[in-house]
């Protein structure tokens, strides 16, 4: 999964109609601007630490920082902008949105003492999964036929780089003070089952067929993600879904306000919200945690 998702993501641009997949960025700048707004207002409640700095983990095109810095920088916010991404294609496509912005490998090289606002959107669901059948971990053979699992069965998933950039997020916070929010499609509770699932052009595609030319991706365990990131004297919110957190914010506000200035907008604002907070969409599916510094204050959404 690791070898297939590097190449696949080093090697082109999978996002929008010409691609594999949309994510909620690229339906609707009200998403990245919700963002942003609970960034925005928890910076403010900290005291507006002049230090701190914007990180996003697998920034996409830049589409979310682009929608989330307009709001913060709004309200005040001076901060510089660091994205942990290793393709090249994708960073092309992030300097034309954020030509200020400052590139990095992993958390280790961002700047030191400067507090974190973090996000990261759907980054933790793409990253490598093992499977365990009767406590033996599940490999890919080789055959005639092609690519093909050694064993079925019951399926156990973990992720020990999950758990590890989860941990690091949490002793960075802890270090040097700031908030993570984190959202992606995943369960509240570790429980056993297979996730792991292959998209291309839209559609699910066999798992095994065509590696490197599709989208690996795995349900995030928020049960075991919220636990390693608990470091020191970190604090972790409750979960929430995408579409009450959203509305917590006040989604349905932002997209009247926008109706209000461009009418013609009105039908195509509304039917992003459905896509954004509905149950039958991305609103239940789609889960949002937040991670702080016990310093910082619990970011708005998550009461």
């Amino acid at each position: 999964m690791e070898a297939a998702n590097h190449y696949y993501y080093t090697t082109r641009d999978p996002l929008g109609a010409a691609g594999d997949f949309t994510t909620a960025p690229e339906i609707s700048q009200m998403f990245g601007e919700m963002v942003g707004a609970a960034l925005a207002d928890c910076w403010t409640r900290a005291g507006k630490p002049a230090a701190a700095i914007y990180v996003e983990l697998g920034p996409g095109r830049g589409t979310l920082a682009s929608d989330a810095l307009r709001v913060m920088r709004a309200n005040g916010f001076e901060g510089g902008v660091h994205f942990i991404e290793t393709s090249p294609v994708l960073r092309g496509a992030q300097l034309e949105r954020q030509a200020d912005a400052e590139w990095h490998e992993t958390l280790l090289t961002i700047p030191e003492d400067r507090p974190m606002l973090l996000v990261a959107n759907e980054f933790f669901d793409a990253l490598p999964v093992r499977q365990f059948i009767g406590g033996i971990e599940r490999r890919v053979a080789l055959t005639p036929a092609g690519l093909a699992f050694d064993r079925d069965g019951d399926v156990i998933e973990d992720s020990p780089v999950r758990d590890e950039i989860a941990r690091e997020i949490g002793a960075q916070l802890d270090g040097r003070g700031g908030v993570a929010i984190v959202i992606d499609y995943g369960h509240a509770r570790t429980a056993p089952g297979e996730t792991l699932q292959a998209v291309r052009g839209h559609e699910f595609a066999p798992l095994l067929h065509n590696p490197g030319e599709q989208d690996l991706t795995a349900h995030v365990d928020f049960e075991a993600l919220a636990t390693k990131a608990a470091v020191g004297d970190v604090k972790v919110t409750r979960l929430v879904t995408q579409g009450e957190w959203l509305n917590r914010l006040g989604i349905g506000v932002r997209a009247a306000a926008l109706a209000d200035a461009s009418p013609e907008r009105a039908t195509e604002l509304a039917a992003a919200v459905r896509r954004l907070t509905g149950k039958d969409e991305m609103g239940e599916l789609f889960k949002v945690i937040a991670i702080h510094s016990a310093a910082w204050p619990v970011p708005a959404g998550f009461e």
